[in-house]
């Protein structure tokens, strides 16, 4: 369907809103009266620096039981080639040391860091839901 090339577009605007985008729904019932009282949910999805410095408290968490977990297995599994060069007869000691004693403290490991990030999470979900 060609378009006439003489016709414009109108440019439709309107007067700017000075209501919460939420208003209408909260006066129908859906949202309940908060009577200025902003959930930390709103000023996440609104994205305004109180959200920003939820986001960034939670990011700031979990980056810190990674640099834990960093850390730690810097510290287990940085010092081996430095054992494994002192012994003289190593090549039995490193299968013993890699294949049965490194593992377990790394299968620790990472169940710690996951049940910590899942921490973290439900956390920053109980202050977002007001639970």
């Amino acid at each position: 369907m060609p378009q006439d090339p003489t016709e414009r577009r109108v440019v439709v605007t309107g007067t700017p809103r000075r209501t919460l985008p939420h208003a209408r729904l909260r006066s129908r019932g859906r949202y309940p009266q908060t009577s200025g009282y902003y959930r930390p949910r709103t000023e996440i999805d609104e994205q305004t620096t109180l959200g920003h410095t939820y986001v960034r408290s939670l990011m700031r968490s979990q980056l810190r039981v990674a640099l834990v977990v960093f850390a730690v297995l810097v510290l287990l599994v940085g010092p081996l080639p430095l054992v494994f060069a002192a012994t003289p007869d190593g090549a039995t000691l490193e299968w013993a040391v890699l294949g049965f004693c490194l593992y377990p403290p790394l299968v620790l490991l990472a169940r710690w860091y996951v049940r910590r990030a899942e921490r973290n999470e439900e956390d920053f979900v109980r202050l977002v839901e007001d639970r």
